[in-house]
C-alpha cells in the first residue's frame, strides 16, 4: 500500500457515460473535494493531500481519469476532448451528491479544473489548479512563445499514431519513470513507481493517456478566454519544466476572484514536496465559503 493511502475507501463510480474509480477518504457528510490527478498519474497522485483533507472534515474522492488505471477507456482521440473529461467531473459530483463543486487538480488535473471554471462555472463552487496554466493559453503559448515552445515538444511528439506506444512498451515504461524523477527532487517517486506500472499495463490505458495529449493538439480554443468567476487558487512550482512562469501569471490573470502560492523552489510536483503548506492553504480556501 502507497504510504498515506492506508485509510482509503476505493470503489468504482458507474455513471451513464463512463465508469470511473477511485479513492475515497473523509466522512461521507463532509464537504465534497474531487482530486484530479495528471499525467501519468492515478488517484495515488494524491497520497499527500488525501489525509490531510479528510482530517479537517472533508469528504475526499480522486478518481483515475477517463484512460487510467481501472477507469473506462474509450476508444478514439475525441473520446479525451476536454469537454467530455469535464462533463465526466460533474457527472461524478452529481453521483456523490453535489451540483456545486471543490476541484483541485494537477498538471492535466489543473486543465480539466481550469475549463470546469471556463465553462461550466454555474457547476463550480471552488476550483485549484497545480502546475498547470489554463488550457487555452498552455496551447497558445507552445506554439507561439519560444520557451514554452521548447519545453512542450513532448507534446508535439504525441501526434505521431502507434510509435510513442511501442517506444514505451519496448522500455518497459522507463521513459515514464524517467521523467518522473528527472522532474521532482531526489526521492520524490520511489514507492508508487511499481503501482504506477500496474496502472500503465492496464490494457488501452497506454495510448488513451496520450490521447489526452493528441485530443487537445486538435481542440480548437478561444484566441482570448473569458473571465473566470469561479473563485480559484493557482499553486506554481518555480522550477516546472513543463511550463513557463509567465504562463501561470497569464492565467491567473483571467480570474475574477483568484489567488496565488508560488514556491519558488518547488517543481511540477509541487504538491508532492511541499505538501504542507499546500495542504494548509487548500484547507484554508476550501472552507472558506462553508459559513458563508
Amino acid at each position: 500500500m502507497i504510504n498515506g493511502m492506508e485509510e482509503a475507501r476505493f470503489g468504482v463510480a458507474h455513471l451513464d457515460r463512463i465508469s470511473l474509480h477511485y479513492a475515497e477518504m473523509g466522512p461521507a457528510d463532509g464537504p465534497l473535494v474531487i482530486l484530479l490527478h495528471g499525467f501519468p498519474d492515478t488517484c495515488l497522485g494524491w497520497s499527500h493531500q488525501m489525509p490531510a483533507l479528510a482530517k479537517a472534515g472533508f469528504r475526499v474522492v480522486a478518481p483515475d481519469q477517463r484512460g487510467y488505471g481501472l477507469s473506462g477507456k474509450p476508444r478514439g482521440v475525441r473520446a479525451y476532448d476536454l469537454d467530455e473529461l469535464a462533463d465526466d467531473i460533474v457527472v461524478l459530483g452529481a453521483h456523490f451528491g453535489e451540483t456545486r463543486l471543490r476541484v483541485v487538480g494537477h498538471d492535466w488535473g489543473a486543465s480539466v479544473a481550469w475549463w470546469l471554471a471556463s465553462t461550466r462555472g454555474a457547476r463550480m463552487e471552488k476550483a485549484a489548479a497545480i502546475n498547470a496554466p489554463h488550457p487555452a493559453i498552455w496551447k497558445r503559448s507552445m506554439y507561439g512563445d519560444k520557451a514554452q515552445r521548447k519545453k512542450s515538444r513532448y507534446v508535439k511528439a504525441m501526434r505521431l499514431r502507434w510509435f510513442p506506444e511501442m517506444a514505451i512498451r519496448r522500455k518497459n515504461f522507463e521513459p515514464f519513470v524517467e521523467t518522473l524523477k528527472a522532474a521532482a527532487r531526489a526521492g520524490v517517486f520511489n514507492g508508487e513507481i511499481e503501482a504506477y506500472k500496474k496502472a500503465w499495463r492496464e490494457p488501452k490505458a497506454l495510448s488513451s493517456m496520450l490521447n489526452w495529449y493528441r485530443a487537445l493538439l486538435k481542440k480548437k480554443m478561444p484566441e482570448a478566454p473569458g473571465r473566470i468567476e469561479t473563485p480559484l487558487l493557482l499553486i506554481w512550482g518555480g522550477k516546472d519544466q513543463f511550463a513557463e512562469t509567465a504562463l501561470a501569471r497569464e492565467s491567473i490573470a483571467l480570474c475574477a476572484l483568484g489567488g496565488t502560492l508560488f514556491l519558488a523552489e518547488g517543481s511540477h510536483w509541487v504538491h508532492r514536496e511541499e505538501a504542507q503548506p499546500i495542504n494548509e492553504m487548500l484547507i484554508t480556501f476550501l472552507q472558506s465559503d462553508q459559513d458563508a
